[in-house]
């Protein structure tokens, strides 16, 4: 018994050193900017940072919804780069909003640019050499997953803020969709909770009440509806309106950003190569795994682990990292091991809310390198794409319907309308 107790006393001073020597990191509860943002370039100091509007860094606290609203419609009254329009609410009445982030040269030109861009799907000479590539960034559609919404901050304050020749070349040759939050209901309510079981010290203890969320969770929306599932059968609010803003669109690249347990590292697609969908096309996957090699190139630069073509499938068309697979564009998920609160323990060691949320920033800016980088090569996919659907296309027409029960017919008939399915 007295072996046992030394044991448990001496394990217990190791952890207790451990943590402390973490917390000698301001990383771990109280992280700068610095430890997010590239330092070798300048910002615009009339672009507030977020801590002028939050009132701390991101990644001390979990941003609330409100907050993040308020943010994001700061950055627009000041960045000529950045616009907001609000396309309706949820079911708690929050915002959905997205901003259009490109140069302002562009923003004068956006209906034109938009008008171009809609035109390669029904076009098979279309040019494609000046035109700009639409990517659709969206965050935490499983709102106790809250690092990507904590990351959009960064993201939007950089592509505000960040001045040189980079930053121009990226805002001349994109127009980014910017969704910070796909879920604000569910994101609202798990900031809520972690934020009031927030130890005054931190602990990263996994039995803390902090990580012991309360049922339902914040993974759903307010009826708690997994909205990862409605990118087809799209009967919610949140996802009418960005299933909206995508035909509007036709984006060439959609990001999911994600967390999964608290054990793993960071995924980024492609997913196991044998469980994609046969009807995405080959070409798709080669392009999402060029597109990995910037992730992997950008998560090499601050020591992050990670992995790819292992975990997760590309099958199932109602996921917001496969629903684009099918319409000419590349969906790509992220996936962060996730500390559900502030600082967990793990496997690798003391698991924190910034260092989730720094690779998940890093996820959004290797995006907008590769989308640059690859930009004619991207496009002319999904020109590709378009040219092919139509060639292989039986001329005929499918009739369906329910002569018992024309409710399920109309049903049905609203859906395909609302996704486009002709």
């Amino acid at each position: 018994m007295k072996i046992t107790r030394h044991i448990l006393v001496i394990v217990s001073c190791v952890c207790s050193i451990a943590f402390a020597k973490a917390q000698s990191n301001p990383t771990l509860v109280n992280p700068t900017l610095d430890y997010y943002l590239p330092q070798d370039i300048s910002y615009d100091s009339k672009i507030s940072k977020p801590q002028d509007v939050l009132g701390y860094v991101p990644g001390k606290w979990h941003v609330t919804h409100d907050k993040l609203v308020e943010y994001m419609r700061v950055l627009a009254q000041q960045s000529d780069r950045i616009t907001i329009e609000n396309r309706g609410y949820t079911f708690e009445d929050r915002p959905l909003l997205l901003l259009t982030i490109t140069s302002p040269e562009n923003h004068a030109n956006l209906d034109t640019i938009q008008k171009e861009h809609l035109a390669l799907s029904n076009s098979d000479g279309a040019d494609v050499s000046n035109m700009p590539i639409v990517v659709y960034q969206g965050f935490s559609i499983h709102g106790n997953e809250a690092s990507g919404s904590n990351a959009a901050l960064l993201l939007a304050y950089y592509l505000a803020a960040a001045q040189g020749d980079e930053i121009n070349n990226l805002l001349k040759n994109t127009v980014i969709l910017f969704d910070p939050s796909f879920n604000p209901d569910g994101l609202q309510r798990f900031a809520g909770w972690v934020n009031q079981h927030k130890n005054k010290n931190v602990t990263p203890d996994g039995y803390d009440r902090e990580y012991s969320e309360a049922w339902p969770g914040g993974r759903t929306n307010h009826y708690w509806f997994d909205m990862n599932r409605d990118w087809l059968p799209v009967q919610l609010p949140e996802s009418q309106a960005r299933i909206e803003t995508f035909h509007n669109w036709m984006p060439n690249i959609l990001t999911d950003h994600h967390e999964m347990g608290t054990n793993a590292t960071f995924f980024f697609q492609p997913g196991i190569p044998s469980r994609t969908h046969p009807l995405t096309p080959a070409m798709n996957q080669q392009l999402t795994r060029e597109i990995g090699n910037y992730h992997a190139a950008e998560l090499d630069k601050i020591g992050s682990l990670y992995y790819t073509e292992e975990s997760y499938d590309d099958f199932y068309y109602g996921k917001g990292s496969t629903f684009p697979d099918v319409n000419g564009s590349i969906g790509i998920l992220f996936e962060q091991a996730s500390s559900r609160g502030h600082a967990q323990n793990s496997e690798n060691g003391v698991l924190t809310f910034p260092f989730t949320v720094r690779n998940q920033y890093t996820a959004g800016i290797s995006t907008l390198k590769a989308a640059v980088n690859m930009r004619e090569k991207i496009l002319n996919y999904h020109k590709d794409f378009y040219a092919n659907a139509r060639k292989e296309a039986d001329n005929g027409a499918i009739i369906f319907g329910d002569h018992t029960d024309a409710g399920r017919t109309d049903a049905l008939a609203e859906i395909y309308a609302v996704i486009k399915l002709k």
